[in-house]
């Protein structure tokens, strides 16, 4: 059989080699190229258009342009973002979660016109970063949190300063000046103000546990002189863990002493200890390092988790430290504490115990009028939810601990700001009458005599059921609110403080 040739003319060589490289520049390119041109259509791309880019065919950029936001000028940056640190720095004080204060320097930055900004929280710090575009470096500012305080007066007004900003209400140099009457104002109430609250705390948390109103009268002394003690040792700038340890000492040591000299007819003394290790525990912040932990700031999860450790360990050791000093002196303890029955009659006087204990909280944190009204019915309702589940057979107390905090986050997201309160306000006090001060008491009486952690380790677990209700109540009222701003939905996790509609330009 014949084989054809016309493979190897010489045309048709030419023809199948313009399939991987360009063709020559002759006379019949060019025509090609004038007739396509005239024709209004583009050039034919070949094969190599694909192997290799036209580099040399495209424009090049304009070094002198450049390329980023308009911002105002450097000194106006510098301003802004200070301001948007100092009000950050004052939620870190109260206790608001990392993602409560990203948001809230966003929508601060945003609204004084720098949208492009980064946030960085940890523990201890606060760093924010405004990207000012190609030509020019960034801005950054730090700012260091160094001391913690309980003062729910300065994070109300903080918030609603920010729900001015955001609705472009008020110039930066307004905002800075209120910023600066709101850090530097006196507390509402005077000292002793607070000092009652504590020992009204320790009161109402007796009567939840079963206790009398001689033992509510002595928890409720005991539980004032370790807030006046703590004051005091706090002049000398004592470390928190070893003030922890003072206020177990003098709790423990206290209610042994009336059960040696019988001066008070104390049926059940170890409900005192119980109740002072509540209000011990009370100012920890659990609830913001589960959010941390839930919301995806580590660090910062692992530096509130390792303060609460080592607070609760400085109350472990004053209250092991008091045992061991009675048993040294021969000294009859305090029986050993049992958990009580919780029948039906009893919820009545539950649910007002956790309402007045909610209330003193809120109070001794300094709150005013309204939010301290709004915690009263957080913790009427936590109170409610927990002994009712209590009364049920297969309920156990990690459970119920568990339900109740989570209605208490979502009433709290629900209703508190509708009525201008900070949920964080509502939700820490909410679950304060439901913290295990008998629980961590009978797990140092178990360790103590016995070696045995299993009840310690069942307090811990109640801690955090109590802290992670919370936050998923928070997160589930999030759909039930109206008006969610497009910063609270960008953000993940729920919210407990910090606005939730953004500036005027955020995009």
């Amino acid at each position: 059989m014949k084989i054809s040739q016309r493979g190897k003319t010489a045309a048709n060589r030419r023809r199948a080699w313009n399939i991987l490289e360009p063709p020559e520049d002759d006379q019949g390119g060019e025509k090609r190229g004038a007739a396509s041109k005239r024709r209004g259509q583009e050039p034919e791309r070949r094969a190599w258009h694909v192997l290799e880019a036209p580099t040399g065919e495209q424009p090049a950029v304009d070094a002198e342009i450049a390329m980023g936001p308009q911002l105002p000028d450097e000194a106006r940056v510098h301003f802004v973002l200070d301001l948007a640190l100092r009000l950050g720095e004052v939620q870190m004080l109260s206790g608001a979660g990392a993602s409560d204060v990203t948001a809230t320097i966003l929508a601060v930055t945003s609204a004084y016109g720098l949208p492009q900004c980064e946030v960085d929280v940890i523990f201890t710090s606060i760093t924010v970063s405004c990207h000012r575009g190609s030509d020019v470096p960034p801005v950054t500012s730090l700012r260091v949190v160094r001391s913690r305080s309980l003062d729910y007066s300065r994070l109300t007004d903080t918030e609603a300063l920010v729900q001015k900003i955001t609705r472009g209400r008020i110039s930066a140099e307004d905002a800075y000046s209120e910023w600066q009457r709101i850090y530097r104002a006196p507390h509402p109430y005077p000292r002793w103000v607070s000092t009652l609250a504590w020992g009204g705390m320790a009161a109402f948390v007796t009567v939840i546990i079963d206790g009398n109103i001689w033992t509510a009268l002595v928890a409720f002394v005991i539980s004032s002189v370790v807030d006046r003690v703590g004051r005091f040792l706090n002049k000398y700038a004592l470390p928190f863990f070893f003030q922890q340890t003072v206020g177990g000492l003098i709790a423990t040591l206290t209610a042994t002493v009336l059960v040696n000299v019988d001066l008070i007819p104390l049926e059940r003394p170890t409900i005192v200890v119980a109740a002072a290790i509540t209000v011990l525990l009370s100012g920890l912040s659990t609830v913001s390092a589960v959010q941390d932990a839930i919301t995806g700031y580590y660090v910062t999860a692992a530096g509130r988790t390792m303060e609460v450790a080592m607070m609760s360990a400085g109350l472990i050791t004053g209250v092991a430290l008091a045992i061991n000093i009675a048993a040294s002196f021969e000294a009859e303890q305090t029986p050993p504490p049992n958990v009580p029955a919780t029948t039906a009659f009893d919820l009545p006087s539950i649910i007002m115990a956790g309402s007045g204990a909610a209330a003193c909280f809120a109070l001794a944190s300094y709150s005013r009028l309204r939010p301290l009204l709004v915690a009263g019915v957080a913790g009427a309702v936590g109170a409610a939810a927990y002994g009712s589940l209590r009364l049920l057979p297969d309920v156990e107390q990690i459970t119920a601990s568990a339900v109740a905090a989570t209605l208490v986050g979502l009433g709290g997201g629900v209703l508190a700001r509708r009525l201008k309160v900070t949920p964080l306000v509502v939700a820490v006090s909410g679950i304060t009458p439901l913290l295990p001060g008998l629980s961590t008491y009978r797990g140092l009486d178990q360790l103590a005599n016995f070696g045995e952690i299993t009840i310690l380790m069942s307090a811990v677990a109640i801690g955090l059921a109590l802290a992670a209700g919370v936050v998923l109540g928070e997160f589930f009222a999030q759909p039930l609110r109206s008006g969610l701003g497009r910063l609270e939905r960008k953000l993940s996790g729920p919210r407990m403080a910090g606005p939730l509609r953004a500036g005027r330009r955020l995009d």
